[in-house]
């Protein structure tokens, strides 16, 4: 159903950061924008309208999360990244059954979806259980099934499985497009190079996103760069560089390697919140831009960051950049509030989310100004206002959401599923998990 959504403030997410005053946003019968810009100027339309108070943004894009991990949030909490995994995290998700992906995917995309994040990049198993669990709730998700080699686990009938998923379903489906699959190798380190290349054709054969943890910390790729100088060495060296690929973290590159990157349009998930907690270190994000680098934001699971707050990671994001070159101005508000919706959907090789441009998906997000954030009002400069959203709100006021133009968030609470029976769900699988 067309429909027109009338706000004071609207934030398209186009390359300047603009901020449009008394504006509109028409969406047409299949959930697309087909307009997007003052009121005053506007097409007729005999569409109803939603009239908004406060600020109409696009949906943010998550561009790295594991969010079934739910059920996982706070096991080994203050481990360094790969005793967290051996010890912690690989046995417990040794216990999920399949619905039980299900169960956690369902809180996480609630969860963000309530932060307005309407798409996630997701690497995790089941898949089809996971996409299961986006689609009840409305969400928006680009699911990558893992590749990796694991006692137990046979990387070739993963990657067959995921052929033939992509090969029945196609590379999107479902309304308004709300899922996209690709590929999941987990790591160089926990997968072969005959596994790292056979994924790497399969994936660009289909046009398929390959989501990948690239020098995510020091230590876990050292026999990788010791025989190939880094990881993305030996991924250009396999051909994966030349698909499409979202490189998860990306902490510890050369100039070489965000040259490399560049050269090859590899996206970048930056993921400031997990990096941190996991003394992962601190990734090049003013060098990684400069160089061209299509960079998003990413949460990381809600086991290692453990919140799925997108907005803390535009915070967190400027911050370190900061602190890592003593440049208060090397990210601004506007900066980081594009890297986490335009650039995010950049990352992801995606031109149809994450911005209010004729054509996108109407992904939107509506903010209530009652809060003492806004406090001053919309009447103040643009720069303030921006500032006061990014630094001072995040995503306490996140009223309403949309997906494809249908409501899927009101009031702050999902309008698709019951948020009180998915975290019951959730108590009850973690009990188990834990004995």
């Amino acid at each position: 159903m067309q429909r027109r959504f009338h706000a004071p403030v609207v934030l398209p997410a186009d390359a300047s950061c603009s901020l449009l005053r008394d504006a509109v946003v028409d969406v047409d019968a299949d959930g697309r924008i087909s307009y997007c810009g003052p009121a005053a100027t506007a097409p007729e339309s005999a569409a109803p309208v939603t009239t908004l108070t406060g600020i109409l943004l696009p949906g943010l894009v998550n561009t790295h999360a594991h969010s079934p991990m739910t059920l996982l949030r706070g096991m080994g909490g203050d481990l360094p990244l790969l005793p967290w995994l051996n010890e912690i995290i690989w046995p417990a998700e040794a216990k999920l059954r399949p619905e039980d992906v299900r169960t956690g995917m369902l809180l996480g995309s609630v969860e963000m979806l309530r932060h307005g994040v309407t798409t996630s990049a997701e690497m995790y198993f089941e898949g089809e259980q996971l996409v299961d669990a986006v689609l009840t709730t409305g969400g928006r998700v680009l699911v990558a099934p893992p590749v990796m080699e694991l006692p137990g686990l046979d990387w070739r009938a993963q990657l067959a499985a995921i052929e033939s998923w992509i090969d029945t379903d196609g590379l999107r489906f479902g309304p308004g497009d709300r899922i996209e699959l690709g590929y999941g190798p987990h790591s160089a380190y926990m997968l072969s190079e005959e596994g790292l290349r056979a994924t790497a054709e399969s994936a660009a054969s289909r046009g398929a996103l390959v989501q990948i943890h690239i020098a995510e910390a020091a230590a876990e790729d050292l026999a990788v760069r010791e025989a190939h100088g880094s990881v993305p060495a030996l991924l250009q060296q396999l051909g994966m560089l030349d698909g499409r690929v979202l490189a998860a973290h990306a902490i510890h590159l050369s100039d070489t390697d965000i040259a490399l990157f560049a050269q090859h349009g590899v996206g970048m998930a930056h993921c400031p919140g997990s990096n941190a907690k996991l003394a992962s270190g601190i990734a090049r994000i003013k060098d990684l831009r400069d160089a061209g680098v299509a960079v998003g934001l990413g949460t990381d699971g809600p086991a290692s960051n453990d919140d799925i707050d997108l907005w803390e990671e535009l915070q967190l994001s400027a911050m370190f950049a900061r602190l890592a070159t003593g440049d208060s101005t090397v990210l601004t508000a506007a900066d980081v509030f594009l890297l986490a919706t335009r650039g995010g959907a950049s990352a992801l090789g995606r031109d149809d989310i994450g911005a209010l441009e004729p054509g996108r998906w109407a992904d939107l997000v509506h903010i209530d100004l009652d809060d003492p954030a806004f406090a001053c009002g919309v009447d103040v400069p643009d720069v303030q206002l921006l500032s006061n959203l990014v630094w001072a709100a995040g995503s306490r006021r996140v009223r309403d959401v949309w997906v494809a133009g249908e409501q899927v968030v009101a009031d702050g609470e999902s309008l698709k599923v019951d948020r009180a029976k998915v975290q019951a769900g959730v108590a009850e699988t973690a009990a188990r998990l834990r004995a």
